[in-house]
């Protein structure tokens, strides 16, 4: 168990995980308090915006998709990843209130998903030129000196003869730009890290796969470059977020993106320091 003394605001900053992720050093990046009532005081986030449970769904359709065939077994028809994807929200709408926003119900939820599986369906994506051997492969490691081991939870791993490719699943409302994907390539970076002793030997490619939500849904792959200085930045991004962790400083970052479909707005704006 990794623990952190108690801060000068009196803020109780042990974090009880033995290891940290890339979407945990993000969050605390958005907003430090955020992390603070997610990471360490276990809060629970009694509501989900709908576009943040969409994506979660799609995720599992489509992990569902890849274990299939990584079993050897046919790929599944549309109306069964449909299922997938109602069932899947059926339990995260049991376990928090999801919240709709402007022109969103569940019916436009519903002819959203049936496009999204379609376009997911026929997508070069879902048919990967190789073998599966992860899919959401947790890989974890001492990545980083200082830090407790590095987890991540890789969407698909796939191997070819002549490299291994990493695959990163997003949803989003726009379609990605190339550049967009480079930008953004940080945990992919990461991914590269962790699974260098997978197939030794073999160049490591990394993409993101990106599904678009209009009224007619894409499935994109975007190629995103390992650079090894841009892995040490990263790094030592962790490493500097690391030290605020551990020294206790957690605030506010106020957003008008982030902030109205928070679910620790309450606990915020209680938050006295």
């Amino acid at each position: 168990m990794i623990a952190a003394a108690q801060s000068s605001n009196g803020c109780d900053s042990r974090f009880q995980r033995d290891y940290i992720s890339w979407s945990a050093i993000s969050t605390y990046q958005q907003c430090p308090l955020r992390f603070y009532f997610k990471y360490l005081k276990g809060l629970d986030e009694h509501f989900l915006s709908a576009s943040f449970a969409f994506g979660g769904v799609v995720h599992s359709a489509a992990e569902f998709h890849f274990n299939e065939l990584m079993a050897g077994n046919p790929s599944p028809d549309h109306d069964t990843l449909l299922g997938v994807f109602w069932e899947e929200w059926k339990t995260r709408s049991e376990a928090a209130e999801i919240r709709f926003g402007k022109k969103e119900d569940l019916n436009s939820i519903a002819k959203t998903a049936d496009r999204v599986i379609e376009a997911f369906r026929e997508s070069d994506i879902a048919q990967p030129k190789g073998r599966i051997i992860g899919v959401e492969e947790e890989l974890r490691s001492e990545l980083v000196p200082g830090l407790p081991e590095v987890l991540g939870r890789v969407d698909l791993i796939v191997e070819s003869e002549d490299a291994l490719t990493i695959t990163d699943l997003k949803t989003a409302r726009t379609r990605w730009s190339s550049d967009q994907a480079e930008r953004s390539g940080e945990q992919l970076m990461l991914y590269a890290g962790l699974a260098k002793d997978l197939a030794p030997g073999k160049p490591i490619k990394l993409e993101f796969a990106v599904v678009t939500k209009g009224a007619k849904p894409t499935v994109e792959s975007l190629p995103v470059s390992f650079d090894q200085q841009r892995l040490d930045r990263t790094q030592l991004i962790m490493r500097r977020v690391w030290d605020s962790i551990q020294d206790g400083h957690f605030f506010p970052s106020p957003s008008a993106m982030n902030c109205p479909g928070c679910a620790f707005r309450g606990p915020c704006e209680a938050w006295k320091g």
